[in-house]
């Protein structure tokens, strides 16, 4: 048994937030109770917070195809030292993960890691291409949690309809990266002031609102459940809003580097600050910040998005888009906190059981009788991220070097410790 002793218990499944103890047994959080002579390992959590496993439902890790940016087993050790005990992986692998047989893959490569469990989003299109439906029935049944196309936006409205229609038949999200490719096009940052003073083409926001738009007449029309996946502008943000007053069944995630940073950023040219949606000008900051305060961003989630130093330290115009970020969540999400964006049990919902209840898992929560995924957060400690750190195949961080405050002191996956400082 594992007595985790003295720590702040922030559960926000259950509403608790207070000093406590948490007893594990095997893989299950259990009473507050040992039989008699039985071995305790005692955790002092004493100043710590100790909170569910964290959720991150936007992750790229790479295998198949793309080994030499991640593997599933380092991208597992890297969701480790972040913090997180599940991690939802994107399916622009090489082959793409549209059908059953890679999503089994996926998941038998998974079993072989460090015990951090991954669930695999199917794609929406065949090959990521927009036109043809993939095989959803048999990715769900197979372990698929939800559908994708992340990194392309589906053009077709058709397509995006039907996606919704048929994935509702089989209790799934439809999650989608809202790009219109006809209007950012050649474009490889926030298009506005900073973006004529770098003689940089620019993507306007409306690439990404217009499709916000439509696919929420379309969720709207179907019925079914949609989310918007790393939410970036000002409209974007009001569109949801506006649409959750309606009852749409919409929901959408955020992902550190669009409330912390803007696309002054790029002032350097540092492909590390170069992604996909890119980064904004302050007045979208602010609206993400605001839609993260009221309610209407649901999710905390990285879109960890590994590359190698071969497709990053080139021409930027050329430099493959994202950044890793599983590593640095904790730290910059406490800045909410922080920064009096969020309180303590809002900020970890967004992390644990808001991601959980989407994906229709039965995880985020530090229930008796529940796994025993748990993360220990040290919410003051003062450390620098250093490249010797990183568990990452990949060191493509703006974060790299830098002094974060707010760390993971040890992680738990199912009562197994997977990491610990």
């Amino acid at each position: 048994m594992i007595r985790i002793k003295g720590g702040r218990v922030i559960d926000p499944a259950s509403g608790l937030d207070k000093v406590s103890d948490l007893y594990i047994k095997g893989n299950k959080i259990v009473a507050a109770s040992a039989a008699k002579g039985q071995k305790v390992q005692v955790i002092d959590a004493k100043g710590k917070w100790v909170v569910p496993g964290l959720i991150d439902m936007h992750v790229h890790l790479r295998e198949p195809g793309f080994e030499y940016k991640e593997t599933i087993a380092s991208g597992c050790d890297a969701a480790a030292a972040g913090g997180f005990t599940t991690i939802v992986c994107m399916p622009n692998t090489n082959p793409t993960i549209d059908n059953a047989a890679v999503v089994d893959f996926v998941l038998r490569k998974a079993e072989a890691a460090n015990g951090v469990t991954v669930l695999p989003m199917g794609a929406v299109s065949k090959g990521l291409k927009g036109e043809e439906l993939a095989e959803i029935g048999d990715m769900q049944r197979a372990g698929a949690v939800a559908i994708t196309d992340d990194g392309k936006g589906i053009m077709s409205a058709a397509i995006m309809r039907a996606a919704l229609e048929y994935a509702s038949n089989f209790g799934l999200t439809v999650c989608a990266h809202t790009e219109d490719h006809h209007l950012s096009d050649g474009g490889h940052m926030h298009e506005g002031e900073m973006s004529t003073r770098l003689g940089l083409a620019g993507i306007p926001s409306a690439a990404e609102s217009v499709m916000v738009s439509r696919d929420l007449h379309l969720a709207e029309l179907t019925g079914a459940a949609y989310h918007v996946q790393h939410i970036s502008t000002r409209q974007s943000v009001d569109l949801v809003r506006q649409a959750k007053k309606r009852q749409v069944r919409v929901t959408c995630e955020v992902a550190p580097h669009h409330w912390t940073l803007t696309d002054a950023s790029l002032s350097t040219y540092d492909a590390n600050f170069k992604m996909a949606p890119p980064l904004r000008s302050e007045e979208h900051v602010k609206a993400v910040r605001r839609g993260l305060k009221d309610g209407t961003i649901d999710v905390i989630a990285t879109d960890h998005a590994p590359h190698a130093e071969v497709d990053k330290k080139v021409e930027f115009g050329l430099a493959a888009n994202g950044i890793i970020g599983l590593e640095t969540a904790v730290p910059l999400a406490l800045d909410l906190i922080r920064q009096q964006v969020l309180e303590p049990l809002d900020l970890i919902a967004k992390l644990t059981v808001n991601p959980a209840k989407i994906l229709g898992l039965d995880l985020g929560t530090l229930a008796v009788g529940a796994d025993a995924d748990v993360t220990i957060i040290d919410p003051e400690a003062e450390w620098i991220y250093t490249p010797d750190q990183v568990r990452s195949k990949s060191l493509n961080s703006p974060w790299l070097n830098q002094t974060l405050v707010g760390r993971v002191d040890l992680t738990l996956a199912k009562g197994k410790i997977v990491h610990q400082l």
